[in-house]
């Protein structure tokens, strides 16, 4: 494969043509034009404007993550003689991407332990099999997992119906990406999520893009950076890897830039993995240092400015530049850039909360917005660039381990219910309390548990201790070939454009959107809500305080919402008056926050050491521009020039300090696993003493290491050795 100067461009619009042709060009683009929220990231695509129109109407808004989610289930169906011929051990021997390309789930199916092979079943029968299990555990003995692709209403369903059955033990996979984000922002400005709307983003002069590659994971998010150096504006790119799309990028929807390119970074930065606490800090200080801290902001309308300041003080350039791997000129720049924007927005992926630190670098990218008053106008803020795309409201609905208090007290006084109240387990819990036996059942709503957990090995080990493990997928994936309990029920759901009833969803720009849904392409998978509904009420019976039957309509599950969860009060009539709309509380375009006394915090940390050194490599887990979070839908990774995923890419100075030969098989071992016959690839753009391989593949090698506020994983940051 050729080295790639720019991202995005004809290769984009090749790639977007070959799969019009694969899934039909007709059926491809009728599905992409319904009124139904994007299936991938956050950013917000779709709603009741159509398909490919952004929140903030702008047409056409469509990526290659779109079109391969939609290609994806737009697959045949998996035929009845496919669970005949592929044994468990052969499912084990595909990769992600060929279980991903087995085609649609139609009809349940069951694995018991000493059989080869999952067997279907009826409908009524696996809900049969459901029920008499959680009629007979302890609901303390259950967890409850959500994937942040279901709707508001399939989640604020289930987790009623798990906190009524009568356990807190509810969570969402933001536990394993975004939760520091939210834990971080909460405790700045009051509320977990971005501080912008989508619009800000064009009034903005200064972008900051710190540890995240959107040119391959949120390639729409593109429009908006070209737009910005367009301005005359600067993009800050803060990353350990040099990623191609983030240099130089062709975005397809505009001529001048597809035919000519478009520079996205002014400013490439390279720390070493885990040195952004050091380097935030560093540039923290050197604004102050430059006088182009707004004192008046800091003292009106933020607690902590005298503490901050003495800190940011107290720091030596030799610390920084020790705990960042960035010199202090290099820093300094990054100041100077910074102190000229009239309004700076602040970007960040998993490259910032996959840390053991991660809450800590949210806070300092806090500190560093409230430092120039960034916080509090329009067109300035704070921007979590999530990834699936209703993640943020699965949490907003109440699929977290604890309700905030507003929630719990009116959904008991709604339902005329009396909830639990002991804490639940956050989602690497319940995976802890399965290897020790202290759960015995699990309820996975989408996603892939197994596939996004750290320590691959032992993930499986106690998935395997379960007594019963539930998935509602509509594609295979690694989990329902290794995470795998005593019983095995997989349950085929629909696709959010085949549900029967209009759903909801929450873009990362706190914006609700609602997807009319549309006809079902297979005959077999069920609506998640209808799954719920029906299996609470066999659960719990119709004689409770819920009448389970009726809430299998959408329209009566976002009547509960808008009267249970503050700002959604909307929600009640969206689908009547097609109104999308804007969260309340959460967006600040005044200096006014959601914190008790309306004042921003700012924070001071003790800056860690950088793990690695001699041997040790720091080594980040990534996704390819192939794959959506651990979906895999093609092997390559264009950007990046590999072709395979069994790689691990160094810098030439490490090959050759650690006397290894590119091109060669090596072993990969930390403290949690051990990868051999891993392809030694010599790779230039990423900081040598850093490693890079792919996730989920990877993860047999990260160990349980967590953010203590947040409970993340550190994905981002393993210290590995690799030896011939």
């Amino acid at each position: 494969m050729k080295p790639r100067t720019h991202g995005g461009g004809w290769h984009a619009i090749g790639y977007a043509w070959k799969k019009a042709r694969d899934a039909g060009f007709l059926r491809l683009w009728r599905a992409m034009r319904s009124k139904n929220a994007c299936k991938t990231c956050a950013l917000g695509m779709g709603g009741q404007a159509g398909g490919m129109v952004n929140e903030a109407g702008h047409f056409p808004e469509v990526c290659k993550k779109s079109l391969q989610a939609m290609v994806a289930d737009l697959q045949g169906a998996i035929k009845p003689e496919f669970w005949q011929t592929y044994s468990v051990a052969q499912l084990q021997a595909f990769s992600p991407r060929e279980l991903e390309s087995c085609g649609r789930l139609t009809q349940p199916v069951v694995l018991e332990r000493g059989s080869q092979y999952y067997r279907p079943i009826e409908w009524d029968e696996a809900l049969g099999r459901i029920a008499t299990k959680l009629r007979s555990v302890a609901p303390r003995e259950t967890f409850w997992y959500f994937s942040g692709r279901s709707s508001n209403e399939a989640g604020f369903l289930l987790q009623l119906f798990a906190r009524i059955y009568g356990t807190n033990n509810v969570n969402n996979c933001s536990f394993y990406c975004h939760q520091a984000s939210g834990v971080g922002l909460s405790s700045v400005t009051g509320s977990g999520t971005a501080t912008i709307e989508l619009e800000d983003l064009n009034a903005t002069d200064c972008v900051f893009v710190i540890g995240g590659n959107p040119a391959s994971n949120h390639p729409r998010l593109m429009t908006m950076l070209m737009q910005v150096r367009r301005r005359g504006g600067d993009v800050i790119v803060i990353n350990p890897v040099v990623e191609t799309g983030l240099v130089n990028f062709r975005v397809p929807s505009d001529v001048r830039s597809l035919l000519f390119g478009s520079k996205i970074a002014s400013l490439y930065v390279q720390p070493d993995i885990g040195g952004d606490l050091a380097l935030l800090s560093g540039v923290a200080k050197r604004v102050v240092e430059i006088g182009a801290a707004e004192e008046q902001f800091l003292m009106d309308y933020c607690r902590g400015w005298e503490a901050l300041r003495a800190w940011l003080a107290s720091l030596s350039w030799d610390e920084i530049e020790r705990k960042s791997g960035v010199r202090r000129g290099q820093i300094e720049e990054i100041a100077v850039r910074y102190a000229r924007a009239k309004n700076a927005v602040f970007a960040w992926t998993m490259g910032i909360t996959h840390h053991a630190h991660g809450v800590q670098n949210v806070q300092a990218i806090g500190n560093l917005a409230l430092l120039r008053g960034m916080v509090g106008k329009p067109g300035a803020g704070l921007l979590p660039i999530r990834g699936h795309s209703n993640v943020q409201g699965i949490g907003s609905v109440g699929v977290t381990p604890q309700l905030k208090d507003a929630v719990f007290a009116r959904l008991q006084q709604h339902f005329h219910v009396s909830l639990p109240t002991e804490t639940g387990m956050d989602t690497l819990a319940c995976i802890e309390a399965a290897d020790a036996r202290r759960a015995r059942v699990g309820f996975c709503l989408g996603g892939n548990l197994y596939g996004s957990n750290p320590d691959a090995a032992f993930a499986r080990r106690a998935l395997g201790n379960l007594e019963l493990l539930v998935y509602l997928n509509t594609t295979l994936n690694t989990g329902h070939a290794h995470g795998l309990a005593e019983e095995t029920i997989i349950l085929p759901v629909l696709a959010r454009d085949e549900e029967p009833q209009p759903t909801t969803q929450e873009s990362m720009f706190n914006f609700v959107r609602l997807s009319d849904g549309g006809p079902r392409r297979h005959v077999g998978p069920k609506s998640e809500v209808g799954v719920i509904a029906a299996l609470a009420a066999a659960v719990l019976g119709d004689a409770g305080p819920v009448d389970w039957r009726s809430m299998q309509a959408t329209g009566k599950i976002r009547e509960a919402i808008a009267k249970v969860v503050p700002g959604f009060e909307k929600l009640a009539g969206i689908d009547r008056t097609k109104r999308e709309f804007q969260i309340g509380g959460r967006t600040f375009h005044e200096p006014r926050f959601a914190t008790d006394d309306s004042r921003a915090r700012l924070h001071t940390f003790v800056l860690p050491e950088l793990p690695g050194g001699g041997a040790m490599l720091r080594l980040m887990t990534v996704r390819s521009e192939g794959q959506f979070n651990t979906v895999v839908y093609e092997d390559a990774d264009v950007y990046r020039v590999q072709e395979r995923r069994d790689v691990i890419l160094l810098h030439p100075e490490d090959i050759a300090r650690l006397g290894l030969r590119a091109e060669s098989r090596v072993a990969v071992s930390s403290e949690a696993g051990r990868m051999p016959g891993v392809l030694l690839r010599a790779f230039d753009r990423i900081k040598p003493g850093n490693a890079l391989m792919y996730y989920p593949e990877a993860n047999v090698l990260v160990p349980r290491t967590v953010d203590p506020l947040s409970r993340t994983p550190a994905f981002k940051s393993v210290l590995v050795r690799v030896e011939a």
